[in-house]
C-alpha cells in the first residue's frame, strides 16, 4: 500500500492549499533565504490546446482524401517589407535557444533538423555559433536586450532578425546565464568574465517605447539592406495592445509566445504566475492583426508548449501563420531520455523530470557546456529524430486539415473548433462543444 493510500487510510486529508509540493517549497525557501531558480516551463494546468476539438467534415462539410488530395502546408514570412521574405516547407520552426543555454552540439542538431525539413532555426541570446549557421539553411538572428554576441556582420549573415522584447516563460523579466555555465567560449562571445554569473537585462537600452523601437527596426533595415524580415517576439502578456505596437513599430513578424513557453532559467514564481497561457493569447493577437487590415500581410507565429500536430493545426486555426517550439524540439534531441536516469538521479532528479538546466549538469549533454557530457549529443543522429519529429508534427496537421476539407494549413478557422469547457470557449473565442455559444460574445 502507498504512503498516499495509508494516510487515506487514516483518515489524513491534504491541504489544496498547503499542498506537499507547496509546504517543501516553503521549507526551502526558510532554509536557503534565497529563491527558487529552474528551466523548463510553468508546471500548472491551465487552458491549452487539448480543450479545443476539430469538427471534421462528414455531410455539410467534403473532407479530402489523405492518398491523393495535397495539403499545402508552406509558409512565406516577411512578406510586409523584407525583399528576401523567408520561406519554409512547414509551418512548426525552432525557437529561439542561446548557445551557452545549451551545448554547441545541441546548437548545431538543432540546425541540423531543421534544415532536412525546410524550416528555420533560432540562434537567442550569446550570439551566432558557426556550427549553427554551418548547418542552418534558414537562420534567424536574435536581437536581444543583453546585446550579448552582437555584432553588425553577423547580423548581414542572418535570414531574418528577431526583435526579443519579453519570453513566454518570463515577460518583464530578463534572461539568466549562471557562472558555472560560463566557460572561456561562452564568455568571449558575450564579452564577460568567466564563471559570473550573467543577468540580462529586462528592457532595452536602445529604447523606451514603441517610436524608439521602431527608429532601431530603421536601423537594423539599413543595416541589412532591407533584405531579411525584422520580426518581434513578446511574451503574452497585454497582448491586443503589444501586437498593435509591434506592427507600427515596423515588424515583418510578430511572434507571440505564451506562458506555457519554456526557459534555461528564471525564478519559478515568474514561470508559474507571470504571463497568459497561449490559447487565450492567439485569438487577442489575431484580433489587433486583423483590426489594422493586417492580418496575413504581419505573419504570426506562436509558441509556449506546441507538443504535437494537433497543436500545431489548433493554432493555425486560431488564426497563426506558424508555431515555433523549443522544450518539444529539446526532448526531440534526447532531453530527459530515459536512458539518462541512472545519471539524474545522481544529481538529484530523475528522467522526465529534470528542469535544473541552469546547473550545468545535464546527462544528456544537452543543456550544459561540460565538454564531457556534451560530447554525448551526437549532433548528426540528434538532428535525424528532430527532423523526424518535425515530419510527424506537419503530417498530423495535415491530417486534421483534410479531415475539416481544408487543401491548405492555413485555409483552417475557428469555425473547424469547439471547446469542451467554459473557459477554453472564452479564451479562444470558439463555440462550447454542442452549443453555439462563445462566452462573452453571445447567448
Amino acid at each position: 500500500m502507498s504512503e498516499q493510500d495509508l494516510n487515506v487510510k487514516a483518515g489524513l486529508r491534504e491541504s489544496a492549499t498547503f499542498d506537499a509540493a507547496t509546504m517543501t517549497e516553503i521549507r526551502r525557501a526558510a532554509e536557503s533565504g534565497i529563491y527558487d531558480i529552474r528551466g523548463f516551463g510553468a508546471k500548472r494546468k491551465v487552458p491549452h490546446f487539448d480543450d479545443l476539438l476539430f469538427l471534421g467534415a462528414s455531410m455539410s462539410r467534403y473532407p479530402l482524401e489523405g492518398y491523393r488530395e495535397k495539403c499545402n502546408t508552406q509558409v512565406t514570412l516577411g512578406t510586409r517589407f523584407a525583399k528576401k521574405p523567408i520561406v519554409i516547407e512547414t509551418p512548426v520552426t525552432i525557437a529561439g535557444m542561446s548557445f551557452g543555454a545549451l551545448s554547441a552540439n545541441a546548437k548545431e542538431a538543432l540546425g541540423r533538423g531543421a534544415s532536412a525539413v525546410g524550416t528555420s532555426t533560432t540562434t537567442g541570446d550569446g550570439g551566432m555559433t558557426p556550427e549553427e549557421r554551418g548547418q542552418s539553411t534558414k537562420l534567424v538572428y536574435q536581437y536581444l536586450p543583453s546585446r550579448y554576441g552582437m555584432n553588425p556582420d553577423d547580423l548581414r549573415k542572418a535570414d531574418a532578425i528577431e526583435v526579443v522584447l519579453g519570453q513566454g516563460a518570463k515577460p518583464g523579466g530578463g534572461g539568466m546565464l549562471l557562472g558555472q555555465k560560463i566557460t572561456d567560449r561562452v564568455a568571449q562571445m558575450r564579452t564577460l568574465p568567466m564563471g559570473v554569473d550573467q543577468r540580462s537585462a529586462c528592457r532595452h537600452p536602445d529604447w523606451t517605447g514603441p517610436d524608439d523601437l521602431a527608429i532601431k527596426i530603421q536601423e537594423l533595415r539599413e543595416i541589412t539592406d532591407w533584405q531579411v524580415p525584422i520580426y518581434i517576439k513578446v511574451g503574452a502578456t497585454r497582448t491586443y495592445y503589444d501586437v498593435k505596437l509591434a506592427v507600427k513599430a515596423g515588424a515583418d513578424v510578430i511572434v507571440v509566445d505564451g506562458m506555457q513557453g519554456g526557459t534555461a532559467a528564471t525564478q519559478e514564481v515568474f514561470i508559474e504566475h507571470v504571463g497568459i497561457p497561449t490559447l487565450a493569447a492567439i485569438p487577442q493577437a489575431v484580433q489587433a492583426l486583423q483590426e489594422m487590415g493586417m492580418h496575413r500581410k504581419v505573419q504570426l507565429i506562436v509558441s509556449g508548449g506546441i507538443r504535437n500536430g494537433a497543436d500545431v493545426a489548433k493554432a493555425m486555426a486560431l488564426g497563426a501563420d506558424a508555431v515555433a517550439i523549443g522544450t518539444a524540439a529539446l526532448v526531440a534531441l534526447g532531453c530527459n531520455h530515459p536512458k539518462w536516469d541512472e545519471e539524474f538521479r545522481k544529481i538529484g532528479s530523475a528522467a522526465g523530470y529534470y528542469d535544473d538546466y541552469h546547473e550545468g549538469k545535464d546527462p544528456a549533454g544537452i543543456s550544459t557546456q561540460d565538454p564531457e557530457l556534451s560530447k554525448r549529443l551526437d549532433p548528426v543522429e540528434a538532428g535525424r529524430r528532430l527532423a523526424n519529429y518535425l515530419r510527424v508534427l506537419t503530417m498530423e496537421a495535415q491530417t486534421l486539415a483534410r479531415a475539416c476539407g481544408k487543401n491548405d494549413l492555413r485555409n483552417l478557422e475557428p469555425e473547424d473548433l469547439v471547446a469542451l469547457n467554459v473557459e477554453a470557449a472564452a479564451m479562444a473565442r470558439v463555440p462550447l462543444a454542442g452549443t453555439s455559444w462563445i462566452p462573452g460574445q453571445s447567448f
